[in-house]
């Protein structure tokens, strides 16, 4: 099977909690798997969230620093490190489709399901690409500030973090997300973390954002990153099913939005 031998929906850019927003990536996989249509889709983390990845302690957090300044805290069904996204500042997507579309090795997996990431880039006219050696830890509980690894880690022409991705897998389908920086909250990404050995500009010689490398807005960054998936899955516009949003609700409630 290819990417674009199966039915594709791609969703518009919407906003929504943290914890709903991981809820419809389990939700999307579920759908696929069952035979389905596949899901490409864009979307916003409002209000701002940090994301723990799957086996990450919460204690790396300033929970107090979170509830101060209305932060949301969610646990992604990947790995990796925590996450700051920014409501404004993060353009996150999603690509979930059938595990027989996708090559078993990672890192081919990876070059793959990032083609349409790399597209979107290029119509912003930043030479991005996967960092090209890895790099050692900064502070390895944020996802930005953790060792930079080749098969996964996207730079943009300063050799700066632009983008980060994970997957996860199941027995039918495979969750492709990431999270595209388009504007730093550099003191946010900071202080979610409890007593971070960083300043901001350690911070900012690691990361960077597409308003740095180009003139442009936030919906057209969005804009490029929509069309560049819908032009790779050649898919349609579509929406989630009312019996998926019933779904995610459950799962909201009973995983993603739990303190457990």
């Amino acid at each position: 099977m290819t990417i674009t031998d199966r039915e594709w929906r791609v969703i518009d850019e919407a906003a929504r909690p943290g914890p709903v927003q991981m809820a419809l990536d389990e939700v999307a996989a579920l759908t696929a798997s069952e035979g389905g249509p596949a899901t490409a889709r864009v979307y916003r983390w409002d209000p701002a969230t940090v994301s723990l990845g799957y086996s990450q302690p919460v204690d790396v957090l300033d929970r107090s620093y979170c509830d101060r300044h209305g932060i949301d805290v969610t646990r992604r069904p990947t790995g990796g490190g925590t996450i700051y996204h920014d409501g404004a500042g993060d353009i996150a997507y999603s690509l979930v489709l059938p595990a027989s579309a996708v090559p078993g090795d990672l890192t081919e997996s990876y070059r793959l399901l990032c083609e349409p990431l790399f597209d979107a880039l290029d119509r912003l006219d930043i030479d991005a690409g996967f960092a090209a050696e890895p790099r050692p830890a900064i502070f390895d509980p944020a996802c930005y500030l953790r060792a930079m690894h080749p098969a996964h880690d996207v730079v943009g022409p300063d050799g700066r973090k632009l983008a980060g991705n994970a997957q996860y897998r199941t027995r039918e389908a495979v969750v492709q997300h990431g999270s595209l920086s388009f504007s730093l909250a550099t003191a946010t990404h900071i202080s979610v973390f409890d007593d971070a050995p960083v300043d901001a500009e350690t911070f900012e010689e690691r990361v960077g954002a597409v308003s740095e490398y180009v003139d442009c807005t936030r919906e057209q960054a969005v804009a490029a990153l929509a069309d560049a998936l819908a032009d790779w899955t050649d898919g349609d516009a579509g929406d989630w099913t009312d019996p998926e949003r019933e779904a995610a609700r459950e799962r909201t409630d009973r995983k993603f939005a739990a303190d457990s």
